[in-house]
């Protein structure tokens, strides 16, 4: 009777029964579903998930479309990569890396930006797919909250069904293979750092809080001065853009809510050159007699700043490397996830507190 029911209501409905259907009658993810029905991008599933997925397309009626797969899956020799913005060397530097490793296997990289538009990765990811690219790396930090995230999970599973690869750098809570970098123990070490300098009074600069990037990285820096029996207050945290602009105006905003801060961590280092500049030339500060400053991800020009930037070096261009090299060796059968460590670079704008 269930079996009848279910095909009367798939019957009834206005198109065709979806692989995201199938997904979530089995209470598995679309990549999952789509591994165990297709045997997509060349992973296996577990004998228990594989039965439950079926029985679950069986119970709807699924019906795949072999032959359009067989087709899709005639793809060219290019690798897309989906960056938030190709001017922020943070992100030049991942495909830096990433078009390295693709030139050693002769593939090309075309790179689309989305400028922090959630709808925009959905979006490029689609048009990539209709190019019959082999490849897809999504290097943009994840948001927490996005009406687009079920919505580009189903574009994904349907990329992988038709012989797609997809690769993440930084964490997503997908079950795709990841390229991690450790955000948390970053912002953790580099609030230990400015502690163990004498700070107390510390002030935090952020990006957008709906990153995931951003969430980890704040995380890691509470966590470390609470282990410390130290705190970060909501009003010593400060959101505004990932950018020099940004930085200069959240740094003047959390001044403004507490003159006696000093140091300053930057969640990123472009907003840390905007923190220099507020500090130095906005508010008459002197950095690091009276202010430190710290930023995160090194980014090249970070030493030849003045003064000479500390800040948490991220191995981005190997993230790049090692994305592509994950999309083109062969698949693994679980959804692999290579964590790449965080490095503390201490330089001349940090140094003990003159007072606490």
């Amino acid at each position: 009777m269930a079996n009848a029911r279910s095909r009367s209501r798939a019957d009834r409905s206005t198109g065709a029964v979806t692989l995201q259907q199938v997904a979530r009658q089995a209470g598995v993810s679309l990549a999952t579903a789509s591994r165990a029905l297709h045997g997509a991008d060349g992973r296996s599933v577990g004998d228990e998930l594989r039965r439950r997925v079926q029985a679950a397309a069986e119970e709807l009626s699924y019906i795949s479309n072999a032959p359009a797969q067989a087709l899709a899956r005639a793809t060219t020799s290019v690798v897309g990569l989906i960056v938030h913005d190709v001017a922020d060397p943070y992100f030049a530097a991942i495909a830096a890396g990433a078009m390295r490793a693709a030139r050693e296997r002769r593939l090309m990289v075309m790179i689309a930006a989305t400028f922090r538009e959630p709808g925009l990765e959905l979006e490029y990811l689609r048009g990539l797919r209709a190019q019959r690219a082999r490849a897809v790396v999504l290097a943009g930090s994840g948001l927490a909250v996005s009406a687009d995230t079920e919505r580009l999970a189903e574009e994904i599973a349907g990329f992988e069904e038709e012989g797609g690869r997809v690769v993440c750098i930084g964490d997503r809570g997908t079950d795709l293979d990841t390229v991690a970098l450790d955000n948390r123990g970053g912002a953790a070490g580099a609030a230990r750092s400015l502690w163990d300098q004498g700070h107390r009074r510390i002030g935090v600069i952020a990006g957008p809080r709906e990153l995931t990037t951003v969430r980890h990285r704040l995380d890691g820096a509470r966590r470390a001065l609470r282990s410390l029996g130290g705190a970060l207050p909501a009003e010593r945290v400060v959101v505004g853009d990932f950018t020099r602009e940004g930085g200069r105006a959240a740094t003047l905003e959390l001044f403004a809510r507490d003159p006696g801060l000093t140091a300053v961590l930057a969640l990123n280092d472009l907003m840390a050159i905007g923190a220099l500049a507020a500090l130095q030339q906005d508010l008459g500060r002197t950095v690091p007699k009276q202010v430190s400053v710290m930023g995160f991800d090194d980014v090249p020009f970070a030493a030849d700043l003045r003064p000479a930037l500390s800040t948490v070096r991220l191995p981005l261009e190997a993230a790049g490397e090692q994305a592509v090299r994950l999309i083109l060796d062969d698949p693994a059968e679980a959804p692999r996830r290579v964590l790449l460590d965080a490095e503390l670079v201490t330089r001349a704008s940090t140094g003990p507190a003159t007072h606490a």
